[in-house]
């Protein structure tokens, strides 16, 4: 079914903002709706922001009232350094659970469920495929917090899709994201002036751009595409071919083996290193991007070339620091510039037929 009118929670997230800005840009889409604890970071035209926590009750009411037939879930938090483990469990697990109920219920006009999950659902260890296809259970119980949280949202978005099968639920784990403008913990480590590496290993990694991440999630909304889907881009790349990339040297000081040895280099360069990313630095992971290229999905970058684009923007990111200011959101301004009847969003042209509306400038 073709989504109308659609409710993005996480509003707030890089990814939540990222998504509204794109879907806006839809005409067949008639309401965008965003949901989150705090104000948004990024300048939207005519998403509607409402602030609320994940609660179920308020949710449902919400998407009762605003008649939302589509819903995609951004939430999820995979940096375990993003937020304390009992945040990230309340947000990740709790909080999927409740965005999953307010869905439910005879009378929920929800036909669609987009949900951003994450490939940390398969871990990572010495024994695993080569690529992981979407059918592939991890081989391994998760050894992070992280990586329990991404599973247990995974399942309950796999449990909720088996109750209702009159909804079409779309389930799409994300590789490792690069860009010039998400954080993530290879951003991190990249932007180093030496990149940390396990002495001894040469991960194969996967990476998929920003851009494509966004690109995916639009394509979930406007098509019917039910299933889980793995979301990498083309290729993949030994550790210390994209440092080679990157222009800049590896610096092989963490011991192989051993948790508590392993971190205390990192924190010495200034870089903390997440849980669910000890064992990606040593066996990598690979993932099977065929099944999502078969719905009609075109990547934009294969992992080299987003590597690549990764590099051009830290040689350029010095020049360019200071000289862009951020969004702040003001509620005040925003309800002007959106609902004044003294604001002139069009210009009558000599026919006397308004002119396409022209963005709004403070």
């Amino acid at each position: 079914m073709p989504s109308r009118r659609i409710l993005v929670t996480g509003l707030s997230t890089y990814w939540g903002a990222r998504l509204a800005q794109a879907l806006e840009g839809f005409e067949q889409v008639e309401t965008i709706i965003g949901v989150d604890a705090t104000e948004p970071r990024r300048e939207l035209e005519r998403t509607e922001f409402v602030k609320v926590s994940n609660q179920h009750s308020l949710i449902q009411r919400i998407v009762r009232a605003a008649e939302i037939d589509t819903v995609i879930d951004t939430r999820l938090i995979v940096n375990s350094l993003g937020a304390a483990p009992r945040e990230a469990h309340e947000n990740n697990v709790i909080g999927t659970m409740n965005i999953l109920a307010a869905c439910t219920g005879s009378d929920s006009p929800v036909r669609k469920f987009v949900f951003k999950s994450s490939t940390n659902y398969y871990g990572s260890e010495q024994d695993d495929p080569a690529f992981f296809t979407e059918p592939m259970r991890r081989p391994h119980p998760p050894r992070s917090r992280i990586e329990r949280d991404v599973v247990e949202a995974d399942n309950a978005v796999a449990d909720f899709a088996d109750k209702r099968p009159e909804v079409t639920v779309t389930v799409l784990r994300c590789a490792n994201v690069l860009g010039p403008d998400v954080d993530t913990n290879f951003t991190r480590m990249f932007s180093l002036p030496v990149v940390p590496t396990v002495l001894g290993f040469d991960p194969r990694l996967q990476f998929v751009h920003e851009d494509d991440i966004v690109h995916a999630l639009e394509h979930a909304a406007l098509n019917s595409i039910p299933g889980v889907y793995n979301v990498a881009a083309d290729g993949v790349l030994a550790l210390s071919e994209a440092i080679g990339l990157l222009g800049k040297r590896a610096l092989p000081a963490l011991p192989p083996f051993g948790t508590a040895a392993l971190l205390a280099p990192l924190r010495r360069l200034g870089f903390r290193i997440p849980d669910e990313m000890l064992n990606l630095l040593r066996f990598g992971r690979g993932v099977d991007n065929r099944l999502y290229k078969a719905t009609g999905f075109d990547y934009g970058y294969t992992s080299r070339e987003t590597v690549i684009r990764l590099g051009e923007h830290l040689r350029l990111e010095p020049v360019r620091r200071g000289h862009e200011e951020g969004y702040h959101y003001e509620r005040e301004v925003e309800e002007f510039l959106r609902w004044s009847p003294h604001v002139r969003r069009g210009r009558a042209g000599d026919d006397g037929v308004a002119a396409d509306r022209e963005p709004l400038g403070i």
